[in-house]
């Protein structure tokens, strides 16, 4: 084993299912650390969607009752098709859907956790396995090395553990999405409802978080060329005001409206639902959870809900083997029971991963796909078989902690 510090449970990646993971295992009993490589909690981004699922995850993790005060709940979901007139209104999800605001939820999470669990600053460049323990060596930018029991990679779509997996590696979407939040001082008056409105090949869409805030985000067709416009905030909202001209006044003017700060442009990926299916995501005590799992478009509303889910039944599978013996004095014995936790954490996620990344990819061919018609017919007979109720996905329970 080489030389280097000894960290029992290591999380890689301080974002939503990081912390989400941390907070859980912690809730029952067991310490971990989080390598987070920024300076500071990621507490950036716009909004994100919550619908009951999420919130009986969170609720297990005891932060949703404070949570909920910061965020509107939304009543009804609304598409409008401005090209044709149509409108398809639906429940926005079976019970409670709330948009909250990313920074909100990251540093809520981080204030329940122990002082010192998080580490900024901690870059993983890789991660191997000792030839003669078999336990994980993790390898850090500035040298150091941290020999850990088990590691669970929550580092998102570039995950250095995915890597060490060897899964494939997220396909990008030909599309990119501009997020980004408004704020009225006087109050912006909308219903509580989750608006989308389609033109061309452009998607654009709004939800209030409070009284004053508001979410929204436009689907661009195709990446910008200029790789340099992502770190503009003042190119990134022309970006968008180009993109929806010929959308309501109200629409343009909360773009051209929008808080700077809050704008990002980003290229969307996701990991197919077959590979989801098939992918290897554990090797001795190494696994997967959140983006660097299953990262998904943003056409469900269900990506940070599902890192918060896999959090509660990691932690809850990998608990009564963590109580039950210590993995120093049993060896190979107490590798297997721990691989076993794993599997069972990675068996009971699966299929819900694989359902849950099947109705979004179909979602995003329906919403922004360039296919021909019969291609559309294709993808909305299936959705009708396989989806027949379309918030079918908020009603799951991930059951107790």
């Amino acid at each position: 084993m080489q030389v280097g510090e000894e960290i029992e449970i290591v999380i890689v990646g301080g974002g939503i299912c990081g912390l989400a993971t941390a907070l859980a295992l912690h809730r029952k009993g067991i310490k971990s650390v989080v390598l987070e490589r920024s300076e500071s909690l990621r507490a950036t981004g716009a909004g994100i969607a919550v619908h009951t699922n999420g919130w009986r995850a969170l609720d297990q993790l005891g932060i949703g009752s404070k949570l909920r005060q910061n965020a509107l709940p939304l009543e009804r979901a609304r598409t409008i098709f401005l090209d044709s007139g149509k409108q398809q209104e639906s429940p926005v999800s079976e019970g409670e859907a709330r948009c909250v605001k990313r920074s909100d939820l990251i540093e809520l999470l981080a204030a329940q956790l122990p002082i010192g669990t998080i580490r900024f600053r901690c870059q993983i460049i890789s991660v191997t396995l000792d030839a003669q323990t078999s336990k994980p060596i993790l390898e850090m930018h500035d040298g150091k090395i941290i020999n850990a029991k088990i590691v669970l990679g929550c580092d998102g779509a570039n995950s250095v553990v995915a890597d060490f997996l060897k899964l494939k590696a997220p396909k990008l979407l030909s599309a990119c999405v501009v997020r980004g939040f408004t704020n009225y001082p006087s109050g912006h008056g909308l219903a509580l409802e989750y608006i989308r409105q389609k033109k061309g090949q452009v998607l654009l869409g709004r939800a209030p978080v409070d009284d004053k805030l508001v979410f929204w985000f436009v689907v661009l067709p195709a990446y910008p060329k200029d790789s340099n416009l992502s770190k503009d905030p003042e190119l990134i909202r022309q970006l968008a005001l180009e993109s929806v001209k010929g959308f309501p006044a109200e629409m343009i003017e909360m773009i051209s409206g929008s808080d700077k700060d809050s704008l990002s442009l980003t290229h969307m990926r996701y990991r197919a639902p077959w590979d989801v299916l098939l992918g290897r995501f554990r090797k001795g005590s190494v696994t997967v959870a959140g983006d660097a799992m299953h990262i998904m478009g943003p056409f469900l509303g269900q990506g940070g809900s599902a890192g918060v889910e896999d959090a509660i039944v990691l932690a809850r599978c990998l608990a009564p083997t963590w109580h039950e013996v210590n993995l120093e004095k049993n060896g190979p014995k107490m590798e297997q029971k721990v691989g076993d936790a794993l599997d069972a954490y990675l068996e009971e996620r699966r299929m819900r991963l694989v359902r849950l990344s099947t109705q979004t990819y179909l979602m995003g061919l329906f919403l922004i796909g360039t296919s021909p018609l019969m291609m559309k017919l294709f993808v909305i007979l299936t959705m009708v078989i396989l989806f027949r109720d379309p918030v079918g996905h908020s009603r799951y329970d991930c059951g107790r902690l």
